[in-house]
């Protein structure tokens, strides 16, 4: 090390997913302790504090130009397995508690409608950012697929909420716009492909620290043990087996590392609002939205935080029995010219 300089870089880099997990949890502590000071208006306020949407977009957009149009049939295939399994397993427990227990029954404090609101809808970016270090070019392509879950109207049909009769496609549609515009361009010109290549990393760094700029420590401490409990239960009923169901369907030819499947294990922001849409729908949901708000809440964090250490730990597993696949179908995507981690 030299002299007067502070190896911070490597010092994240031995977090498991820290170029994520260390922004967000000082965008946390900053909204926490000192929630004006990112309020100040102007470049401050935009790039720290509200800016997280933009700068996932920008991932989404240098993701894109990574996917190339001869390996796009396989990363649809990652998407529409991965995304089953999230939304299947996301939905099935609390859907079946909701008909066993009603709308006001709890599980360990956990109440369905929390459970169905936080567990069926994962984080786009933590898993584009642990697809993009963990596996190869399909898995960061698969997002385009896995963003089909933004929203409430999974959780809506599986709930069988009367008069829901739309989905909001156009919501869908969003999302994946900045992922073609990129697609196109990359496949259209290599040397932009090349050239936004390291945007995704940088994106990955910088979005995070709005995104927890947008969050509390006070949310986990209103929600108690059960938003606790319902981020850890998002881990274990959708993560591991999205684990498995990855490795036993995706052939291991056609992927690095089965680790990426337990990337679905997460609880995405927007997922926040999913308890006031089911009950702006259905009214009978109207007296539980607000407690199952703060655990969604609750459960964004955890997951955000236990996620990047259960997909190393799945990694390091397959690692050590000689299961990591360097000669996959589809090329690997490299973390940088130097074999940082993310």
């Amino acid at each position: 090390m030299k002299m007067g300089k502070v190896p911070i870089f490597d010092t994240i880099n031995k977090i498991p997913g820290g170029m994520m997990v260390v922004p967000l949890v000082l965008g946390v502590i900053f909204n926490t302790f000192f929630p004006g000071a990112l309020n100040i208006g102007s470049f401050t306020t935009a790039f720290f504090k509200t800016g997280a949407l933009t700068l996932i977009a920008l991932l989404f957009f240098c993701s894109g130009a990574q996917i190339n149009l001869k390996t796009a049939g396989i990363s649809l295939y990652k998407g529409i397995v991965l995304n089953s399994s999230k939304v299947f397993f996301g939905l099935i427990i609390g859907v079946i508690f909701a008909k066993v227990a009603g709308p006001g029954g709890a599980l360990l404090g956990v109440t369905p409608l929390a459970m169905i609101s936080a567990m069926s809808n994962s984080n786009g970016g933590l898993y584009t950012a642990l697809a993009s270090k963990y596996g190869d070019e399909s898995d960061v392509g698969a997002i385009a697929v896995i963003s089909s879950n933004d929203g409430p109207f999974f959780e809506m049909m599986f709930m069988g909420i009367a008069g829901v009769a739309t989905i909001p496609f156009m919501s869908l549609v969003a999302v994946i716009v900045p992922i073609l515009a990129g697609m196109i361009l990359g496949n259209l010109d290599d040397k932009f492909r090349d050239f936004l290549k390291p945007g995704m990393f940088i994106a990955i760094f910088t979005f995070s620290f709005p995104l927890g700029a947008g969050l509390s420590f006070q949310t986990i401490i209103k929600a108690g043990i059960p938003g606790i409990i319902l981020g850890v239960l998002t881990l274990i009923v959708t993560g591991v087996p999205s684990y498995f169901i990855y490795k036993w369907l995706v052939p291991k030819k056609m992927r690095r590392t089965a680790a990426v499947g337990a990337g679905v294990g997460t609880t995405a922001g927007n997922a926040i609002a999913t308890p006031a849409a089911i009950a702006a729908v259905d009214p009978s949901w109207l007296p539980f939205a607000e407690k199952a708000t703060v655990q969604v809440a609750a459960a964004i964090i955890v997951t955000a935080i236990l996620v990047p250490f259960l997909v190393d730990f799945f990694y390091r597993w397959e690692q050590k029995r000689g299961l990591i696949n360097e000669h996959a179908i589809t090329a690997t995507v490299e973390v940088d010219a130097a074999g940082q981690q993310l």
